[in-house]
């Protein structure tokens, strides 16, 4: 069973918490029906109230928002929807002067087909220097009409599109999306002048993308195992030649040294999709990414047995190079958790979504077990990292009609995977109004009717609601300094409970109360003497 020893006095992103914005759907400042950044910067007091520490902003690139941003035609200008680099400027002033740290995203796997450097290769002849910055191959075939490997897409259909003199060129997303080839020191070259863009502007990390995924075996073979895996990976099989390969850590080794140049503790966390952990836990040695997201935490789902296995693998891979864990319930790429815990939906990192055809989740059910499990993650020593408008209790949008879905999954699989556009729906902050505050307008998804109950504003200093639950938990993560904190297992039975300090952390898993032995300082449930089934409570 896994021990943790106390981390006194760290960094502040080994024991932060970090708030996802999602910026199209977080608060609309110009009545067009998209959040944007000056949105953002009117929001960050509601934050600053929250207590959190960081926020770490989804794309707001230039982009045709194919992908909703994370198909980049300009790293270093904001895209017109959200404002300019002025208004990031302002945003980024107000975090600091609110004492929040700023994290971005950055996207290098793959640029926009938009994008001036595929726009060059694309003009440019075959084994041009353009055509060296993406992978660009001749197909198989006695023409070369077919691609070049059995590489299919994330997104559905095949990782490969012929341009018009016969090439093929990789996308292991949508077509629009071409992966870069991170072999030319060319690129390399390009993308460390872009992180010295932001970071001459003040930014304290960067989140990155799919940065499993930057480095391809050489000569791109095909996947050994696609019938089964997909454009995926089977944990204990060979790594596909698309995953995982071992020149990625020697670029994010580069890329520390240029962070550890900027005063101020700037950070890097990878979305680094790698498992079993003690694989992971390569990603964040010293000279490497300073987190990775905890991917076996996320698809633990709310399970005794599979929870207290992802939290011991977690602590043992994760302590072994001296860094800290990072724990994580929701998204924007996975069912919101107050509906996931409400049903059974698989693996978080396995599912798109929820269509109205799909079963339905239990909300009550969902929503009691999601303010249980976010009380017993922010327990636990670490990072957290919460994604915007958990804090409101908020639920999937699961009846979203196909006219409005825009994930580019639903569209390549003509709509049988419905796509996670169900948890990027707008915020709601005032009940009321064409979008419950989120806008004046409609928004650019239509929020679900439950959403006006669960504003913002409804929820303010109203006891028991989700909003004053997360604000109670994170101030008292803060003043035990949890982050910072120990971990050793108390009780693995029905009832599981951990020791952080000198908090007892409690959740029950069973079918009947259980009388609570000390004092609760917090509860996800109503208070009484027991602890009910599928509530947590912090005792002292």
């Amino acid at each position: 069973m896994a021990v943790h020893e106390p981390t006194k006095g760290s960094q502040w992103w080994r024991s932060g918490v970090i708030y996802q914005i999602y910026p199209r759907s977080f608060l609309d400042s110009n009545g067009d029906g998209m959040g944007d950044l000056a949105g953002i910067t009117k929001g960050l007091p509601a934050l600053k109230e929250l207590g959190v520490d960081a926020v770490w902003l989804s794309p707001f690139y230039r982009s045709p928002q194919k992908d909703a941003g994370y198909d980049v035609s300009d790293y270093v200008a904001v895209d017109p929807l959200f404002g300019d680099l002025n208004d990031f400027d302002e945003m980024l002033a107000k975090a600091h002067e609110l004492g929040l740290r700023v994290m971005i995203d950055l996207v290098p796997n793959h640029s926009s087909d938009q994008h001036e450097w595929f726009q060059k290769a694309f003009a440019s002849p075959k084994g041009s220097p353009e055509r060296d910055f993406y992978h660009f191959k001749d197909g198989k075939g006695e023409n070369g009409e077919l691609p070049p490997n059995n590489w299919v897409s994330m997104f559905g259909g095949p990782a490969w599109t012929q341009v018009p003199d016969g090439q093929w060129y990789c996308h292991l997303f949508d077509s629009s999306q071409p992966d870069l080839n991170w072999s030319n020191p060319k690129v390399k070259k390009a993308f460390e002048e872009i992180l010295r863009f932001w970071l001459d502007r003040g930014v304290d990390g960067f989140r990155v993308d799919q940065p499993h995924a930057m480095a391809k075996k050489e000569g791109l073979p095909d996947h050994p195992y696609v019938t089964e895996a997909g454009a995926g990976f089977i944990e204990g099989r060979e790594a596909p030649p698309m995953w995982f390969q071992d020149e990625v850590h020697e670029i994010f080794r580069d890329w520390k040294s240029i962070l550890d140049e900027y005063p101020g503790d700037r950070a890097m966390c990878g979305e680094a999709y790698v498992l079993p952990l003690s694989l992971m836990a390569k990603w964040v040695r010293p000279d490497e990414f300073h987190q990775t997201f905890n991917f076996r935490f996320l698809d633990a789902g709310w399970q005794k047995d599979t929870l207290v296995a992802a939290i011991d693998e977690s602590f043992e891979a994760f302590d072994a190079v001296g860094a800290p864990s990072t724990w994580v319930l929701s998204n924007h790429d996975v069912i919101r958790h107050a509906s996931r815990f409400g049903g059974e939906y698989g693996r978080a990192t396995a599912s798109d979504g929820i269509g109205p055809s799909d079963p339905q989740p239990d909300s009550e059910l969902g929503l009691i077990k999601a303010r249980a499990a976010t009380l017993f993650m922010l327990g636990l020593p670490g990072a957290s990292y919460l994604y915007q408008g958990e804090e409101l209790g908020l639920p999937e949008h699961t009846t979203l009609e196909p006219k409005h879905r825009q994930d580019p999954t639903f569209a390549r699989t003509k709509g049988e995977r419905v796509g996670r556009d169900g948890c990027r729906v707008p915020l709601p902050w005032v009940a009321g109004g064409e979008a419950n505050g989120f806008s004046s307008v409609s928004g650019w998804l239509p929020q679900p009717v439950i959403y006006a109950e669960l504003a913002r504003e409804s929820q303010v200093g109203k006891e028991g609601s989700t909003l004053e639950l997360y604000k109670s938990a994170l101030r008292l993560r803060k003043k035990l300094s949890l982050g910072e904190g120990s971990f050793d297992w108390v009780l693995t039975g029905d009832v599981l409970s951990y020791k952080n300090g000198n908090i007892t952390a409690v959740h029950n898993f069973g079918q009947e109360p259980w009388p609570l032995e000390g004092n609760a300082i917090i509860r996800s449930g109503d208070g009484s003497e027991t602890l009910f089934p599928n509530e947590t409570a912090w005792l002292v």
